[in-house]
């Protein structure tokens, strides 16, 4: 009969979910051992933040909680300082 599960112990819902294999990331800054995130190295700055404008979020990035947290405050100094765009067009 169409369109009816079948209750046996090899259906597709009975398999564990399986996803792609992700590769854990490591914090860029302490592999360099880079010990101060300087806002006006725009250059390293821009490597965290996509076209859109928003900075990458730890998950992404792969940065580690202390170093993301100075790469923030870096980002927002260098906006105010007009060194990078808040959005592009």
């Amino acid at each position: 009969m169409r369109g009816e599960r079948s209750s046996g112990p090899n259906t597709k819902s009975d398999r564990p979910r399986r996803g792609m294999f992700r590769r854990k990331r490591v914090c860029r800054f302490c592999v360099d051992k880079i010990p101060y995130i300087d806002y006006k190295d725009v250059r390293m700055l821009i490597g965290s933040i996509p076209e859109r404008g928003k900075i990458q979020p730890r998950r992404l990035s792969g940065t580690c909680a202390a170093h993301q947290r100075k790469l923030q405050t870096a980002i927002k100094r260098a906006r105010q300082l007009a060194l990078i765009p808040y959005v592009t067009d």
